[in-house]
């Protein structure tokens, strides 16, 4: 455990000094967010067209029920 927070504090005493030339006004998501943002977006869209033709497929007609009050014989299982 030692190691890990010895490590620890190295990598801030690194990164500290970077995030102080960084000017909080001008800071902005760049190409990176833009990829991310565009790849979820298209994993949304091709979900929702498959969401589509998988409903398209589903049968929303109830079957007939029997005298009785029961269910059509051959509708259970389904």
């Amino acid at each position: 455990m030692a190691d890990m927070s010895a490590s620890a504090n190295l990598a801030m005493t690194h990164l500290v000094p970077l995030a102080k030339e960084l000017d909080e006004n001008k800071v902005t998501p760049g190409v990176l967010g833009f990829i991310v943002f565009a790849v979820m977006a298209l994993a949304v869209w091709a979900l929702m067209k498959s969401m589509n033709r998988h409903m398209g497929k589903v049968d929303f007609a109830e079957p007939e029920a029997a005298p009785g009050g029961t269910p059509a014989r051959g509708s259970a299982g389904k």
